[in-house]
């Protein structure tokens, strides 16, 4: 899909930038602007095991607007049935008044399936894309708030449902 190598390029592009701008011996304020966070989850079941992490960084462009990208890796095993995902993201966070933010991020992930059946199992592989709009209470690094998958597909998605709690903290 063209806008996976897009974003893989876009990410290639940022990293490339960011190693060229800690070898100018000019004195930036760049790196005062970035802030690093992510995610991490585990879960356990009779049966089945759940672990994801995604490394994040932005750039506070303004004390309201900030622009940034994500890495995912997700892993998954019900019984037979089991699950890779990973890919990446871009996200804009803006804050309309200082503890409220609006967020956009868009997720591509490769994922890659396999549904125990009878009498074969199901491999699938595919592209899974996630367009998220986010409603958060922001206070300083930590951000609590719902978003919605506006691309939403039952049948492909990783996620349970469009609608999903988040939680960000950026350092």
């Amino acid at each position: 899909m063209n806008f996976t190598k897009i974003l893989l390029g876009l990410v290639f592009l940022m990293s490339g930038a960011l190693c060229s701008a800690q070898q100018t011996k000019a004195k930036s304020d760049f790196w005062n602007h970035v802030r690093f966070g992510g995610g991490l989850g585990l879960g356990f079941t009779n049966g089945g095991f759940n672990g994801s992490i995604a490394p994040s960084a932005i750039y506070q462009a303004t004390d309201n607007f900030a622009v940034g990208t994500s890495l995912s890796f997700n892993y998954a095993k019900f019984n037979d049935n089991k699950l890779l995902a990973y890919g990446g993201s871009v996200l804009t966070l803006f804050n309309p008044i200082q503890f409220i933010q609006l967020s956009a991020e868009f997720e591509e992930l490769r994922v890659s399936r396999t549904i125990a059946a009878i009498p074969n199992a199901i491999k699938d592989n595919y592209w899974s894309p996630a367009l998220f709009l986010g409603l958060g209470y922001t206070d300083r690094n930590f951000t609590v708030g719902i978003r919605y998958d506006v691309l939403y597909d039952n049948e492909k998605s990783i996620y349970a449902n469009a609608w999903m709690p988040f939680v960000r903290v950026y350092f």
